[in-house]
């Protein structure tokens, strides 16, 4: 079992902390949202992904995140989690950029650790549409309505759809490769080994 640090907790603390810094100072958002701004500030592909737009933005996804990516970070160890949170959500805001004039939010990054475990426990039962769903599956709901808002058929909404979908994907891209890993692993730890004394001493009973 991976050494885990359970950075998926200390991640909904800090964006917590943060959330109470938004609402309490006026202009710290700004600070560090993504926008036009990023051409020069190149932090803010990091920085946005801890703030948040409201409060019900910040409770579903410090919701998603805390089952989600404790469950993620327990099946890869706490450093392969980081690659698939920060990873997902700097390659989400490096493409939402081109298409929203600003966004924040940790959506990216959580949505890449949904894909990341899609691959590596697509049959791990969830609660998700008020139903108890395999992940895959969850998961397909989950790109098909981010898919159908991304085309409009939502009308105006503040979602960053395509943030989510980058994410996911990259999440998708990520789980193969740690999938892989997993295995090699289990193998090594399943493989059975003989402690060189006994072969020793069987050596010296029946062969010498």
């Amino acid at each position: 079992m991976p050494k885990l640090k359970f950075y998926s907790l200390w991640f909904v603390l800090i964006n917590v902390i943060v959330f109470i810094l938004q609402v309490s100072f006026n202009g710290f958002t700004e600070l560090f949202v993504l926008n036009p701004l990023a051409y020069n500030q190149i932090w803010r592909f990091v920085t946005a992904i801890f703030l948040h737009g409201s409060i019900t933005h910040l409770l579903y996804n410090m919701f998603a995140l805390f089952f989600f990516g404790i469950a993620l970070e327990k099946l890869i160890g706490s450093k392969r989690f980081l690659l698939v949170y920060f990873g997902s959500g700097i390659i989400a805001n490096i493409i939402s950029f081109n298409f929203y004039p600003s966004s924040l939010g940790a959506s990216g990054a959580i949505m890449g650790v949904i894909g990341c475990l899609t691959i590596i426990r697509p049959m791990m039962m969830v609660w998700a549409f008020g139903l108890i769903l395999p992940m895959f599956i969850a998961a397909i709901l989950w790109v098909t309505g981010d898919v159908l808002g991304a085309l409009g058929a939502f009308g105006e909404t503040n979602i960053g759809n395509i943030a989510h979908l980058s994410g996911i994907g990259i999440g998708l891209i990520l789980g193969l490769y740690l999938r892989n890993f997993i295995r090699k692993r289990k193998r090594a730890n399943n493989k059975l080994e003989i402690p060189k004394y006994h072969l020793e001493n069987w050596e010296n009973k029946y062969i010498k």
